[in-house]
């Protein structure tokens, strides 16, 4: 189950990731601005985190089972007709729809390991989920700009939704199936439960992390290929080799990352992992040569692999039920993602030595405050 789950995940990512350093050439083939055509990102994110809603209830509901299964061959539907797109228009009405059948296929795997792993081994099984989305970022990030311009970005498209449909038939005949669940309370049980997580201290902290670590690192990593385009005159080739280490320490590390959280707990990890993205910002903003930039952007990686799959692993260990208390988490990191975009767009005025000052000054606030926000959460063996 695992291994297919990791694989979804893993594609998932790459798909979303591909768009970013592509950006510039898209902007290119549609005749359109690339501040128009970056819309395409937060357009994916935003309606991703806001369906989750949905369907984290109705996995627990009807089981989680099924709606992998819909979701991904949905999303494979969608994703082949965003290869028809002839305008910046269609292409992002697209991919949000694409956004929509995605959100129900991460978290709800999420929700479903958190049924069936214990608590005290599950950071391990989230630790190789999370690898692979974070193979998915450096895997899509590296071949969309490689392969774009020998095949052309709608073949890109093509090939993940043929992917996306193979996937889809994987889970229906390995991921086994659960006894439907017995949920008999009528649906405004969905909103309480919604409003009951918001009303538990701890939940409230972890949902607050996940969206400020969400926003610090799509910010930065959305706009890091035009970054590299306008500071050092990359092409699409050059910018994916620029990205290439962007999510490979999460694909070697996730794992062990999550067996360490298992056995130590989360209360330093999470804080030392903002503190990673807060000093990677301010090394981006300074004036380095590019390959030293190569190996900040591998280590802001690592600071997302050291918050964002800890932060996970808390939600499932909430007092409700699985789906309910990812889906929340799932529309607080894609909106994240999508408003993280923006800012960052919009401090871009300014310049990127700017932006990526504020986004790193903002980190090391945040790691500050989250030392004595996480104290308590250590491992159950050594408490």
């Amino acid at each position: 189950m695992l291994m297919v789950l990791t694989g979804a995940a893993f594609l998932i990512f790459a798909q979303a990731f591909m768009i970013a350093p592509i950006l510039p050439r898209l902007a290119q083939v549609f005749g359109s601005r690339v501040g128009l055509i970056g819309l395409a990102v937060p357009a994916y994110l935003v309606p991703y985190g806001v369906a989750s809603l949905v369907w984290g209830p109705l996995a627990d509901r009807i089981g989680k089972r099924p709606v992998i299964i819909v979701c991904l061959a949905t999303f494979a539907g969608l994703t082949a007709a965003t290869a028809t797109a002839t305008g910046a228009g269609a292409f992002i009405l697209w991919r949000a729809a694409a956004g929509l059948a995605a959100s129900g296929i991460i978290p709800v795997s999420v929700a479903l390991i958190g049924d069936v792993v214990p608590y005290d081994r599950r950071g391990h099984a989230l630790g190789w989920l999370f690898g692979g989305m974070a193979g998915g970022m450096a895997i899509g990030s590296t071949a969309g700009a490689l392969a774009e311009p020998v095949v052309g970005w709608a073949s890109l498209f093509l090939v993940v939704a043929v992917a996306a449909a193979i996937a889809a038939a994987f889970v229906a005949g390995t991921v086994p199936g659960q006894p439907r669940p017995v949920w008999s309370e009528p649906r405004r049980a969905v909103a309480r439960g919604y409003l009951d997580l918001l009303a538990d201290s701890r939940a409230r902290r972890t949902y607050y992390f996940v969206g400020f670590n969400a926003v610090l690192h799509s910010g930065i990593y959305t706009w890091l290929g035009l970054y590299l385009h306008q500071r050092f005159g990359l092409g699409p080739i050059g910018i994916g080799l620029g990205l290439l280490g962007y999510g490979i320490p999460g694909f070697l590390l996730g794992p062990v990352i999550g067996r360490l959280a298992d056995r130590v707990g989360r209360a330093r990890l999470i804080p030392s992992g903002l503190a990673i993205g807060a000093f990677i910002a301010l090394g981006l903003a300074a004036p380095a040569p590019l390959v030293v930039v190569a190996v900040l952007v591998t280590a802001l990686s690592l600071g997302y692999d050291l918050t964002q799959p800890l932060l996970a692993g808390i939600v499932t260990d909430l007092p409700a039920r699985h789906g309910q208390a990812v889906a929340l988490m799932a529309v607080t990191l894609f909106t994240g993602f999508g408003v993280g975009s923006l800012l960052f767009q919009a401090a871009l005025s300014y310049g990127f030595a700017v932006a990526l000052t504020i986004f790193g000054v903002a980190a090391l606030l945040a790691a500050a405050f989250a030392v004595p926000i996480f104290a308590g959460e250590r491992a159950p063996r050594a408490l």
